[in-house]
């Protein structure tokens, strides 16, 4: 109920976009993780040919964040969010219309580039309606993110008994009312006139040192963040011999979320500065990587159910360690990205944040897809997880590095409370 209390107390603009995250994450994870199998199954297309499909659509997003946070800041961030929403409408329904190679790859364009749309411009808005309480916003940003990834892939799932072109169709329609909504709902902002050109304000961004120092650092949130949906359901699988015990990892996440992230976040707001929690909250990720490392290496399958379930008892624990250090680092990385800079340049930072940063875990993703290969190729399964954990505290390290330093964003003050009347009992 706290919760719910804390929305309501957000401008209408907020509380749409915190909706709008839910509808968008649930559409995509309703869509792109059967796609693959849709493209090799049912069209017959070779393993090159969807890594091309995949590949166009990866590289049309995050190559061009940068594009979304300038024209969020040039623009307006209202206009690049409905231009962002409906061409991904546009782009789901092509990959249910269309089986030519021509039309996938279009669909793979048009929902990779609405993406680079409308990610840096939603957190441009949201860091600007939220003012001093961005840190909260972005904390329930995170709650309703992680809630429509996990309703939209047990919803595709369900979708998916009837075909692929229903679940295609029904996430452009998701992302179809997301559009209309936020046309009619969300208020346009004034621009504030940058004062040069758009090359003049990526010059600016990248010329700051510490902010692209920060986003290298960062590296290490997006890789193992990214095993959500590779190394944990990879493990729990093993663990188990159950396909369905990937679910529970999510469903640990889900709940962790809505139980715990909105008050870790208010709490310790209260209790120092932001770039510490970052730092705690990577290594807390680091840690994660640990508690399965005992169990995904054991030979043969489990004997009987009770067998499964302590084995898979280490996998969760380490998904509910990695949850709890996205919850306690995220909403603060998402507060300081605007405060390297000006506000006219918000949509800007948060662009090349995310292609920096992006980069970078597209590095570590690499490293960790072949640590599982090695690894079971050479009988070493705790491979990969080492190589998690070793990311994180590097990343960790580079933060207390810059904070040491003196080259992160100092805190915003925090509005005194005054004290309460003698012989009276504050409310």
């Amino acid at each position: 109920m706290r919760t719910w209390y804390e929305i309501r107390r957000f401008p209408l603009a907020v509380q749409l976009l915190l909706v709008n995250q839910l509808g968008v994450n649930t559409g995509f994870y309703l869509l792109i993780p059967y796609l693959a199998t849709h493209l090799t199954e049912n069209l017959g297309l070779s393993a090159a040919v969807v890594g091309i499909v995949l590949g166009v659509r990866n590289l049309s997003q995050q190559g061009l964040f940068v594009i979304g946070g300038s024209a969020s800041d040039r623009l307006g961030a209202r206009g690049v969010i409905i231009a962002g929403c409906a061409l991904r409408t546009a782009g789901f329904a092509l990959f249910a219309l269309g089986d030519h190679l021509a039309v996938l790859l279009a669909a793979s364009v048009l929902s990779g580039f609405a993406g680079a749309l409308f990610n840096p411009a939603v957190r441009a808005y949201l860091a600007q309606e939220a003012e001093e309480r961005r840190a909260e916003a972005f904390a329930l940003f995170n709650v309703f993110a992680t809630t429509g990834a996990l309703i939209g892939p047990l919803l595709g799932s369900a979708l998916l008994l009837v075909d692929f072109r229903t679940s295609a169709l029904t996430a452009a329609g998701i992302f179809a009312v997301l559009t209309a909504a936020q046309a009619l709902v969300l208020p346009a902002r004034r621009i504030e006139p940058s004062g040069g050109g758009v090359l003049a304000d990526w010059r600016e961004v990248l010329g700051n040192r510490a902010f692209l120092a920060f986003a290298l650092a960062m590296a290490g949130l997006f890789t193992l963040e990214s095993q959500l949906y590779l190394l944990l359901p990879d493990g729990a699988r093993r663990a188990t011999g159950w396909d369905g015990a990937a679910g529970l990892v999510f469903v640990v996440g889900a709940l962790a979320g809505l139980l715990l992230q909105l008050r870790l976040t208010r709490a310790l707001k209260r209790r120092g500065d932001r770039a510490r929690w970052v730092a705690v909250g990577l290594g807390l990720m680091a840690l994660a990587f640990l508690p399965p490392a005992l169990v995904t290496g054991v030979s043969g399958g489990p004997d009987g159910v009770a067998d499964a379930v302590l084995r898979v008892l280490p996998v969760l624990a380490g998904a509910l360690l990695l949850y709890l250090g996205v919850m306690v680092a995220q909403p603060f990385v998402m507060d300081m990205v605007p405060a390297f800079g000006r506000p006219g340049l918000t949509g800007t930072y948060f662009g090349i944040f995310y292609v920096v940063s992006g980069v970078a875990a597209a590095i570590g993703n690499t490293v960790v897809g072949w640590a599982m290969d090695t690894g079971r190729d050479g009988d070493a399964a705790w491979l990969p997880w080492a190589c998690c954990a070793l990311a994180g505290l590097a990343s960790a390290l580079g933060v207390v590095r810059l904070r040491r330093l003196g080259s992160l964003p100092a805190p915003p003050e925090q509005p005194a409370v005054p004290a309460p009347a003698r012989g009276r009992t504050p409310a």
